[in-house]
C-alpha cells in the first residue's frame, strides 16, 4: 500500500512538474528548459522527482536543535537545512532516514565518534553522520569532474572552503551545458541550481536500502 501511494504521489509530481518545454526556474532567476517528458523508470529516479517536488524558495535555513517526533519526524516544514534536503526527499520514497541512522548509532556507536549519545532530534541531521551511514550501507561512487558520472538520485557531499559539510541531490534535470542540476539548501531556500561543480565535491554516493 506504502509503494502505491508513493507511485501515485510521485505521479501527481511528476504531471504537474516535468510537462515537454517547461521553464524552471532557480534562485538565481536562471530559466532551464526541459525538452521532453520524464517517465521515472529506477527508484533512482522517482528519488529525482521527489527532491524536485520539495524545492521551495521560501524555506528559511534553521540550522538550530529541535525536539521532533520519532519514527518520521521533521522540524518546521519552512525550516530546515541541507541535509533535510536527503532526509525529505527519501521520506517521500518511503524511507525513514532518521529511524535507520538513529538505529544504526545505538547498534554501532564506533563507527560514529563524534556522537556521546545518540539523538533522533538531531543525528541524521548532520552531514558527517549520514556520510558515514551511506559509506557503510550504500554505494561510494568515484568523485570525478564529468558531469555524465553523475546520476539523478546522487547524492553530492561537498566541502565548502575545505571546511563546511554541505550536501544536495542529483536531479534527472540538466544545464544547457549538459550539468545535472541540484536540490539543495545553502541558505536561502530547498532550491534547484545548476550547482554540481560550484564548490569542491568530498565524496559521491548512490543509496537505496
Amino acid at each position: 500500500m506504502k509503494l502505491l501511494l508513493n507511485s501515485l504521489f510521485l505521479l501527481s509530481v511528476l504531471t504537474n512538474c516535468t510537462t515537454e518545454g517547461q521553464e524552471i526556474q532557480n534562485t538565481s532567476t536562471k530559466k532551464i528548459v526541459e525538452e521532453v517528458i520524464f517517465i521515472p523508470q529506477e527508484f533512482s529516479d522517482s528519488l529525482s522527482v521527489a527532491a524536485i517536488s520539495i524545492v521551495n524558495n521560501n524555506i528559511v535555513y534553521t540550522p538550530d536543535w529541535v525536539n521532533i517526533d520519532y519514527p518520521m519526524g521533521d522540524v518546521p516544514a519552512l525550516t530546515g537545512v541541507c541535509s533535510d534536503v536527503i532526509i525529505r526527499s527519501y521520506r517521500i520514497m518511503g524511507i525513514d532516514l532518521q529511524k535507520e541512522l538513529h538505529e544504526e548509532i545505538k547498534q554501532n556507536p564506533s563507527r560514529y565518534p563524534n556522537i556521546d549519545r545518540a539523538d533522533h532530534n538531531i543525528d541524521h541531521r548532520r552531514v558527517p553522520n549520514l556520510s558515514r551511514f551511506f559509506t557503510k550501507y550504500g554505494k561510494v561512487l568515484e568523485v570525478t569532474n564529468n558531469p555524465n558520472d553523475y546520476l539523478p538520485g546522487d547524492i553530492v557531499y561537498w566541502k565548502l572552503g575545505g571546511i563546511t559539510d554541505h550536501i544536495g541531490l542529483v536531479t534527472h534535470l540538466k544545464s544547457e551545458k549538459g550539468t545535472p542540476l541540484m536540490v539543495h539548501n545553502i541558505c536561502c531556500g530547498q532550491n534547484l541550481e545548476d550547482c554540481l561543480f560550484d564548490y569542491p565535491i568530498y565524496k559521491h554516493f548512490r543509496y537505496k536500502n
